[in-house]
């Protein structure tokens, strides 16, 4: 079975390069890609840094929700994303599921209209559900 899948995409360290990294190797691993336009954010929670930039990928895989995330987070890794305990501060990528097979599963959706935004851009069938 294909799973269709929106993965969030963020970063503000370096954001168009490694954005482009993670567009490049996603593209390298997944079939039918499709990619948002990037928007620049003000940062949430932590204030003293950088602007992000946010933007979404959509694919299809044959992966389980679980194994996608543990390839996602080894992207991240790969991309040189360094965790902290402060989970709103500074990174060169960030990389979430938003939407599996048409449900939306990042409960950051409902409060960040840039996700929205990205998600509409990719499946114009969710302007109803936010």
């Amino acid at each position: 079975m294909s799973n269709d899948v929106i993965v969030g995409l963020g970063s503000n360290i370096n954001p168009i390069n490694n954005i482009n990294k993670a567009v490049q190797i996603i593209t390298e691993r997944f079939s039918d890609i499709q990619t948002s336009r990037l928007i620049k954010t003000a940062p949430i929670g932590f204030k003293d840094q950088d602007h992000f930039y946010n933007g979404a990928v959509r694919f299809k895989t044959d992966l389980s929700a679980t194994a996608l995330k543990k390839i996602l987070l080894k992207l991240e890794d790969q991309l040189g994303r360094i965790r902290t305990e402060n989970k709103n501060g500074p990174r060169t990528i960030d990389l979430d599921i938003l939407v599996w097979n048409g449900e939306i599963i990042d409960p950051d959706v409902k409060e960040r209209h840039f996700l929205q935004a990205s998600i509409q851009e990719l499946a114009p069938e969710f302007s109803k559900k936010f």
